[in-house]
């Protein structure tokens, strides 16, 4: 994909451009923003800028072959496991020390530089500050605090947004053929995120989000053994439980704003009965601590503790 298909990050695209107009492109750059957004696409449309005889046109071989994944002059490096190991470093520094086979320098894109461990980050300092035959380094993180010290003050930030609500809202309505209340929810609840929009969250927020709200707010305090046999459902699928937390966010996000404002535009607008219910039922305060409760648990999965019993905590202070 080149810079002018790329939706929004107008401003990353100029800056880019302007430097490779004027032969002053960084030896080595950080693409800082949240996962999905668009800053894996903008690396990849430089490499075709700098590959390419016409500055990335999409269309001649060496575009083609950064489309299929196979130029040899671009190295991708991404985790082994849970961190990129010294060996990969090592791995990557023998194979910059050829010079490029077809373009004028390489490229090297590091996917999740937050995943750099002392070892292998250490390994990297001298490459990033005199990098073999004029390469480029391109490395990619959410969570630019992780990423060694001494690693960033080595690269020129380049922080990325999330796209506007708006923008990607249109973007989805042609792309999916969606209506206007599809495209919105989507687009909400994807938080500027194509890859979140177009990926395997898509049916679990158009359809599945309906019922898991619904199962939400059918609970009652006074009922354990459907809030334990819901906590134990939603605990069993890891891979898609902090995005089940967005969207019991999101709702009484929603909750709290029909208390203060009748003409709030909610994400989940299709369910307007049961943010007026929920709005009704709890007072701000109460709101607000369901959110913090939320906000908690999500940090405390993040660290691995017990799945379900986190699930069992919170939605017990969820229907309280």
């Amino acid at each position: 994909m080149t810079f002018a298909r790329i939706l929004g990050h107008e401003r990353q695209k100029d800056l880019l451009r302007r430097a490779l107009k004027s032969d002053r492109l960084a030896n080595a750059y950080l693409f800082t923003g949240p996962d999905g957004i668009g800053k894996r696409l903008v690396a990849l449309a430089l490499a075709r800028a700098v590959f390419c005889p016409a500055q990335g046109c999409g269309d001649c071989p060496a575009c083609r072959k950064i489309d299929h994944g196979n130029h040899p002059d671009l190295h991708i490096l991404e985790a082994d496991g849970a961190n990129i190991k010294i060996e990969q470093i090592r791995l990557l520094q023998k194979e910059l020390a050829y010079r490029a086979l077809e373009a004028s320098r390489k490229i090297c894109l590091i996917e999740a530089a937050d995943k750099l461990n002392r070892s292998s980050g250490n390994a990297l300092l001298k490459t990033l500050e005199e990098p073999p035959g004029n390469a480029i380094f391109i490395l990619l993180t959410a969570h630019p605090q992780r990423v060694l010290q001494t690693i960033r003050s080595r690269c020129q930030p380049l922080p990325f947004n999330r796209l506007a609500a708006v923008q990607l809202e249109d973007e989805l309505r042609v792309q999916l053929d969606l209506n206007d209340e599809e495209s919105h929810i989507l687009a909400a609840l994807s938080e500027g995120s194509f890859k979140k929009a177009l990926g395997r969250d898509r049916d679990l927020y158009l359809n599945e989000r309906r019922e898991l709200i619904q199962s939400l707010v059918m609970l009652s305090s006074g009922s354990i053994l459907p809030i334990f046999a819901l906590a134990e459902r939603l605990a069993a699928d890891k891979d898609r439980l902090p995005e089940v937390l967005e969207i019991y966010q999101a709702f009484y996000r929603d909750a709290l704003l029909r208390r203060h404002d009748g003409a709030a535009q909610f994400i989940n607008i299709d369910l307007r009965a049961n943010i007026e219910t929920v709005a009704g039922k709890h007072s701000t305060l109460e709101l607000l601590n369901k959110l913090v409760a939320i906000k908690e648990t999500r940090h405390r999965l993040e660290r691995n503790v017990n799945r379900q019993l986190a699930m069992e905590t919170l939605l017990l202070q969820l229907v309280a």
